[in-house]
């Protein structure tokens, strides 16, 4: 499972999609969504590096807004941190209860 998420330029997470495939479906229907419920377009999109974004952005027409690359994408992994730990603390010791006996 993948989870896409978009963070605006201040790092608050807009929205979170999770989804088992990372194409050019599933990014389109973050950016819709995104769209939708933002009410306008924002002056640029500033994505990893991942092909399908592009794709997306491509038949939304707003090629001309898309950054990647460089360090611009810092902030929204930035916003991934406590999620990130969060994750490794539920993982915690694993053990089966035969083990106990």
């Amino acid at each position: 499972m993948y989870l896409w998420r978009a963070v605006d330029s201040e790092g608050e997470v807009l929205d979170n999609l999770v989804q088992s495939r990372r194409n050019k479906k599933t990014a389109l229907k973050l950016m819709r969504k995104l769209l939708k419920k933002q009410g306008f377009a924002p002056d640029t999109f500033v994505t990893d590096k991942l092909p399908s974004y592009g794709a997306a952005l491509r038949d939304l027409g707003v090629t001309e807004k898309h950054l990647t690359g460089g360090r611009s994408n810092n902030r929204a992994e930035n916003s991934h941190l406590s999620v990130r730990q969060r994750e490794r603390r539920m993982q915690g010791f694993k053990c089966k209860t035969s083990d106990l006996i």
